[in-house]
Parts: C-alpha cells; structure tokens; sequence
C-alpha cells in the first residue's frame, strides 16, 4: 500500500509492528476518551471556503524561538522511539532536517543526544521531565548544550505516568508480569520477522540512550524503565523553573498545559512557550481535547510568550485549523511514530511533505497567502 493519509502510515506501522509496540504508539489512558476527542473535536473544526483570490504567493515559513522553520510544524518527543525503527530517533531526526522542522528528543529515547546530533547533522530540542535525581537532570541539560540543543522542551504533566489498559493487555506493561507474559513478548517478536531483523537484532533498542548512565548495571528493558518510573517526581511545582534556569539559558518551552490558569503560572514563572497538551490522550482521560483548550489559552497569554499544541493533527488541514485558533506552530507525536514504523526516515520525510503539501492547499482553498497572518476568520463561524 502506498501511503496518502495518517490512517495509511498507522495501518502500515500495525503491519509491522509487534502488537505490543504498535498499542504503545497508538493508545490512551483509561478508556481513552480524550485520546478520541483529539481527533474527533479537530475534525469538527469548519473552514471557512473562500474564492477569487490571488493566491500566487504563498508562504509556509515561520520562526520559533529564533529558528527559521519550513513550517509551523515539530516532532515531538516520543518516547522509545528506536524501538519503531532501527536507532529510529536519529532517522527521525534526519527526516525533519530535510524537511526543515525541527525534531524534539524525548528524555526516554533510544538513541541518545550525541548520536541524534551527530546523525542528523543539527542538534535536536531536548525534552526533559523533572526527575528526583536532581543531579542526572543537570548532567542532561549539560549534555544536551554540549551538543547544541536551543530549546528544552520540559513536560510538565506527567508527575506519575498514566494508566494505559493496552500496554496492560499486550504484555508491555510491568503489570503483565509471569512466564506467560514473556512467551507472549517473545511471540509478537517473531511473528513480525522484519521487525526483528531490523530493529531488535540489529538496532539495539533495549538501552535509553539518555539515561544508561544512570542505570549502568541494567541488563534490558525492564532495568531502564524501573529506574526512570521511580524518578518521577511529584512534589514538582511552578519554583522548579527557577531551577531548571539555573542550568539553561536558551527558551524553555512547558509541554502540558491544558488550562488558563496554568497557563498564566507559565507566563508567571517565565516560559519562554507552552504547547497546549493531554499528552496525546495518554495521561488523565476524560479532560477536553488539546484544540478545544487552544483558544481561551491562545487569547489569555498569546501576546505573552509562543502558544504550540499537539494532539490530534492528522493532516496539514488541522495544521491551519490550531493556527486559525491562535496557536503558532503544532507538534506531532503519533504521525511520525507511525511513519516510523511503516518504513523509517524516507517514509517520515514521504508524510512531511504531505502535511506540507495539504497545508498549502487548505491556505489557498481559504484564501492566506502566510500562515502568519491565519487567524480566526479562516473558520466557519457558523458551524
């Protein structure tokens, strides 16, 4: 199958994938039901048609925290990533620099920040969460100016992870512990022989990169993820940014914020950006949908530091329907973990360009010749 839309990428990547892998990618919390409002309330978003006008110039470029960007478009950080594709984070990230968009390094990715940066030829923004080893945060955020990084991408909704009933059932959680659950990770392996080929075998993704310093006598998986589970921290509050500034000078973007209020602490404590976020569904189900959040967000603190947002943008329609309602760039997870799967970098790059593309249509087709300039008035009012 040649892939046109999201939907084909995610049925290739389910292809390949073992299933445990592929629910990983592709589920929510709980019941996911906010999983299902991203997409659903984005779709429901009407465009406003507009005619007759001269679209003979059209710009899709914008800057971000200082860099010039193809689009108003990043990848963002997906943890296990190299468990997708073979050292997967580094295709990734080779993907969005011929795509000219930036490429987010999730803290639990398989590849670490010296072989992104060097594999791609430009460093990548670094994600971080705030740990209880205080001590390995700062080596990170040293490591990660070390290689260039300019924008530190710190999730603030995650103080515990989510309950996520599919990784349960398909044998990836800890939860499904017992030999039967082994012979089960065992089987979905060899059942999807490419992938094992390509990936397990020869592609190394038991090791997080970014934090095998801190485990060095882990042995596999379970090592690696027992030793970041039990750093999350919960007594994070708004006075940690203050301590993250200590170690960072450049922008510092907070991945997470779904409400007004703390998106004014935000402004208070001197982000640089936010992305308005449920982290894709995956963390407390049943909150509203990122793009239903946007716009008191994007009208309470838009003109106080750059609003993003992630969370169901499927296609370069979406991309314009979050700028039409205040954001100025999106984020993309599940996309390009799809792409990923279905076939690594050049499928990535193959997605990018159609993003890249269907914005430029839905820019005509609505009458912005910049995608500066899209506000509000791109919508049906009527709908």
């Amino acid at each position: 199958m040649l892939p046109a839309s999201i939907s084909d990428y995610r049925e290739l990547a389910r292809r390949r994938l073992p299933r445990m892998i592929f629910d990983y990618i592709d589920g929510g919390s709980y019941a996911e039901v906010t999983l299902a409002r991203n997409v659903a309330d984005m779709e429901a978003i009407a465009l406003r048609q507009r005619v007759m006008k001269d679209m003979s110039r059209l710009s899709t470029a914008v800057t971000l925290f200082g860099e010039p960007m193809a689009m108003p478009l990043a990848l963002a950080p997906v943890g296990m990533a190299g468990m997708y594709g073979r050292r997967g984070e580094v295709q990734a990230a080779r993907a969005a620099k011929a795509a000219g968009v930036p490429f987010c390094l999730s803290t639990v990715g398989i590849c670490p920040l010296e072989e992104v940066g060097q594999g791609a030829g430009t460093p990548p923004w670094f994600q971080l969460y705030m740990l209880k080893d205080r001590g390995y945060m700062r080596e990170l955020l040293a490591r990660a100016k070390d290689v260039g990084s300019r924008v530190l991408v710190f999730t603030v909704d995650l103080p515990v992870p989510g309950t996520r009933y599919r990784d349960v059932r398909s044998g990836l959680s800890s939860r499904a512990a017992g030999p039967g659950a082994n012979v089960n990770r065992v089987w979905q392996g060899l059942t999807r022989p490419g992938w094992l080929w390509d990936v397990y075998l020869n592609g190394r993704p038991h090791v997080f990169g970014n934090v095998a310093k801190a485990v060095p006598q882990a042995k596999g998986f379970n090592d690696f993820w027992g030793w970041i589970g039990a750093n999350f921290d919960r007594t994070v509050a708004w006075k940690e940014i203050d301590w993250v500034r200590e170690s960072w000078d450049g922008p510092v973007v907070l991945k997470g914020v779904l409400d007004v209020e703390d998106a004014r602490e935000a402004v208070r404590a001197g982000a640089d950006g936010i992305v308005v976020s449920n982290h894709g569904g995956r963390q407390l189900d049943g909150v509203k949908s990122s793009i239903a959040a946007l716009p008191r967000i994007a009208d309470a603190v838009g003109g106080d530091l750059t609003v993003l947002m992630d969370g169901g943008v499927r296609s370069g329609l979406d991309i314009l329907k979050a700028l039409a309602l205040g954001a100025k760039g999106v984020m993309i997870g599940r996309a390009w973990a799809y792409a990923l799967g279905a076939g690594g970098q050049p499928m990535i790059e193959r997605m990018l360009g159609t993003l890249r593309a269907e914005l430029a249509t839905a820019m005509i087709l609505t009458g912005c010749t910049d995608v500066q300039h899209a506000d509000k008035t791109l919508l049906d009012a009527a709908v």
